[in-house]
């Protein structure tokens, strides 16, 4: 996607980025564990993504596991990529593998396949942001294929299971609704974002079974929050709501982008 979707070369992909992380002044106290955050176009949900990933300002992880939907390639269960890394203008994110083997080792919905990540931007969309605010931040890229609730469950164990005890961050790539008017989608990401701030992971799964057309990577989203759940996050925070045409300045036909962390928060009551 470098040079269509976001900057080609690394001065202009590090000034965009700076630009949208420079206005974001968030204050959230605590462990943050996980972060919900838009996959388009950077100029388009760059500002709201800023707001998750200023969130990386302070905190020190380990590694970053980033969970994403496969728009191109339908297949079953969860596609890894194992080895190596993924190179954006400034550089490469290295693949945690001592990581990935351990969330393969713990689920058989896990497996290796490079080939259907190779037209994907849900994950690549990411690492701009990850690789400017913690650049030797390593990664585990995970591309869930048909987006059922087995599968989502059965990845937010394994990263439950696996991930207890590491410093890791988790990051959902989702966008929301897809080309309503304004308002319309507003009142559908509305229902999302409520179970998402109530951290309702049965709530948020019924919902995308009866229109999984609510989130592209509703299924990402479920496997995190359940992840997020088990390593310890009792509450969210909704960082920002956004949709495309407060960029574009259509609100005809938006696309909606949410940002939200999962933690602990000093501020719980």
């Amino acid at each position: 996607m470098a040079g269509t979707w976001y900057p080609g070369t690394a001065p202009a992909l590090a000034g965009a980025v700076d630009a949208y992380l420079a206005p974001v002044n968030d204050r959230v106290d605590g462990d943050v564990v996980a972060v919900i955050a838009p996959h388009a176009g950077l100029i388009y949900s760059g500002p709201v993504a800023a707001h998750a990933y200023a969130l990386l300002r302070q905190r020190s992880f380990d590694v970053a596991v980033i969970v994403g939907p496969s728009h191109f390639v339908p297949f079953h269960g969860v596609a890894m990529y194992p080895s190596g890394g993924f190179a954006t203008p400034i550089g490469v994110a290295a693949v945690d593998e001592a990581c990935a083997d351990a969330i393969a080792a713990a689920s058989p919905v896990v497996h290796a396949d490079t080939a259907v990540h190779g037209r994907e931007h849900s994950l690549e969309m990411q690492l701009p942001f990850v690789q400017r605010l913690a650049p030797d931040l390593p990664i585990v890229p995970l591309l869930i294929g048909r987006q059922t609730a087995e599968t989502a469950r059965a990845l937010g164990d394994a990263l439950g299971s696996t991930l207890r005890g590491r410093r890791a961050l988790l990051v959902a790539s989702s966008d929301l609704s897809h080309y309503e008017n304004a308002d319309t989608a507003h009142r559908l990401d509305a229902v999302i974002i409520d179970c998402v701030s109530r951290m309702d992971v049965d709530g948020l799964q019924h919902v995308l079974d009866i229109r999984p057309e609510h989130a592209c990577g509703g299924g990402a989203m479920v496997a995190v929050l359940r992840a997020a759940t088990l390593l310890g996050a009792t509450a969210a925070r909704i960082l920002r709501y956004g949709d495309s045409g407060d960029v574009s300045g259509d609100k005809s036909s938006v696309v909606g982008y949410l940002a939200a962390a999962l933690g602990r928060f000093g501020d719980e009551r």
